[in-house]
Parts: structure tokens; C-alpha cells; sequence
């Protein structure tokens, strides 16, 4: 009994091990967004179906659906960063304000995402788009664009007060470290649109026309891809567990998943945009029997 006892704790670190991060993340990001998918598509099918058949929505089968998605969104940031937050022996992300970088930057890519697409649909097709909707979502970017810059210079901050080893990963993020600075022009690119795009969605007026807000929104969106993506993920492995500093440069296979993963999205979001589109201009209908 005492030899087993003893042997146990040998066997312990051999089944814990089987479940690495990287697979725990994937498996992750698999379950979250697809079930996240699956329940806004049942929300905008079962309004679009009811409004195709002419009848009148029950709320029962779609408003529970609704505040479901909103706890399922806040609990895919959150939980992620707390993936990356609770990762040992990577200082990069062990930060409290991880998740609330996370929430405020999904509050200002999804608006701004949403006013682009609103007035793609609103030029190429026969459906009318008042401006009310896209000053709404204007008036969301005003706050949560700000919020983001506030979160990432408390970050900044926190990272290079506290000095030390801990500071390397964002050193080398934004000025380079031990001659290596592949990720130095991308980070402050980055930077620079963010704050642009806040600057716009403050001061400028939208009634004097949108042609700068979707410069700021396209700001907005490439400097929060660079932001989160490059800025946040390549860094938390740099230097790396042997205080090494290796740049990391994605191969062809890596940048055909991600163009993939963006091809898919879009196309099921263009062909939602389209039965949309056909239905509340009431060209799609169920015709009425004699």
C-alpha cells in the first residue's frame, strides 16, 4: 500500500499532460464558437421564416435564444482569457484586465463591422437603410473605442512598471529585443489606427458624411486583427521557456486555415444578407391562396 501511494503522484503529471493547452484551446474555440453560430442562426432563421410567412413572431421561441447569446459571447472572451491568463511561466498574459480587453474589443469590431456592411447593403441593393441605425452603432464606437485605448495603455503601463524579466515579451513587442523586431511596425501600425478610429467616432460628425467613419472603421477593424492576433498571441511564447528569443512567421498552412475560417464566415454571412434582403423588400413571400 505505502509503494503505491508513493507511485501515485508519478502517475498524476502523465494524465494531466495528455490535456495540453493547445488542444484545451482548440477544443475550446471549436464548442464555443460553433455553438455560438448555431444559436444566432436559429434567431435570425426563425424571425426571417416568420416574417416570410406573414405571421406574427412568438417571442418564446427566439427572445430566450437572444439572452442566451449574449451570455454565450461574454463567456467566449472571458473564459479565453482566462485560458491565457492562468497559462504558467508566461507572464505576457497574466493580466487581470485580459478579459475586460477582450469584451471592449468585440464591442468595437462588431459595430464596426456592422455600420460597413449596412451601407455595402444599403449601395448595392433596393433596401433602405436609415442613418438612425448606423449613428447608434456610431454612438457605441464612441464609447467602447475609448474604452479599448484605455484598457491597452493600462496594460502598457502595468507591463513596463513592473520591470524586470517580465517585461521582455513586451519589449520585444514594442521595441525589439536582442536585435529581433519583426513585430515592432505591425504593433505600432496597429496602434496608430486605433487611435485614429477613436479620434473619428469622438469628433467627427456623422451627418457631414460617412466616408471618414468607414476609413475609421476599417482602422478599427485592422489595428484590433493586429492588436489581438499578432500583438497578444506570438508574444506570450517570446522569449521562449529557455529565454530564447525565436521570431515566429506563419507558413502557408497556417495562413490558408485563417483565410479559410474568414471565407466561411463570410460567404454564410452574405447568403444571410441576401435572404434578407429578399424577404424584407418582399420579393421573397409566401404567396396568399385564392
Amino acid at each position: 500500500m505505502t509503494l503505491e501511494l508513493l507511485r501515485r503522484p508519478r502517475r498524476l503529471p502523465r494524465v494531466i499532460g495528455r490535456f495540453n493547452w493547445p488542444v484545451s484551446m482548440l477544443t475550446w474555440d471549436v464548442i464555443v464558437l460553433g455553438g455560438y453560430l448555431l444559436i444566432n442562426v436559429w434567431v435570425v432563421g426563425y424571425l426571417l421564416y416568420m416574417r416570410f410567412l406573414g405571421r406574427r413572431p412568438d417571442s418564446r421561441w427566439y427572445l430566450p435564444f437572444v439572452f442566451l447569446s449574449i451570455i454565450w459571447a461574454v463567456s467566449i472572451h472571458t473564459v479565453t482569457a482566462f485560458l491565457y491568463s492562468g497559462l504558467g511561466g508566461r507572464p505576457f498574459w497574466n493580466s487581470a484586465i485580459l478579459a475586460p480587453r477582450f469584451l471592449a474589443s468585440a464591442f468595437v469590431s462588431g459595430p464596426a463591422f456592422i455600420v460597413l456592411a449596412l451601407q455595402i447593403v444599403r449601395r448595392f441593393t433596393d433596401f433602405h437603410i436609415g442613418d438612425g441605425a448606423i449613428r447608434t452603432l456610431l454612438q457605441i464606437l464612441r464609447v467602447t473605442a475609448l474604452a479599448n485605448l484605455f484598457l491597452f495603455l493600462s496594460e502598457v503601463f502595468t507591463e513596463f512598471y513592473t520591470g524586470g524579466s517580465h517585461v521582455a515579451a513586451a519589449r520585444y513587442l514594442y521595441f525589439g529585443l536582442d536585435g529581433k523586431s519583426a513585430l515592432v511596425p505591425w504593433i505600432w501600425t496597429a496602434i496608430l489606427c486605433d487611435v485614429f478610429a477613436a479620434l473619428v467616432f469622438l469628433f467627427y460628425d456623422s451627418r457631414r458624411g460617412l466616408g471618414l467613419i468607414d476609413a475609421a472603421c476599417v482602422a478599427a477593424l485592422f489595428g484590433l486583427w493586429v492588436e489581438k492576433g499578432i500583438g497578444l498571441i506570438v508574444p506570450g511564447f517570446v522569449p521562449s521557456t529557455l529565454h530564447e528569443v525565436v521570431e515566429y512567421v506563419p507558413n502557408a498552412v497556417e495562413w490558408k486555415v485563417s483565410l479559410g475560417i474568414w471565407a466561411f464566415g463570410l460567404i454564410v454571412f452574405t447568403l444571410g444578407l441576401k435572404i434578407a434582403v429578399a424577404v424584407f423588400n418582399g420579393t421573397m413571400h409566401v404567396e396568399e391562396e385564392v
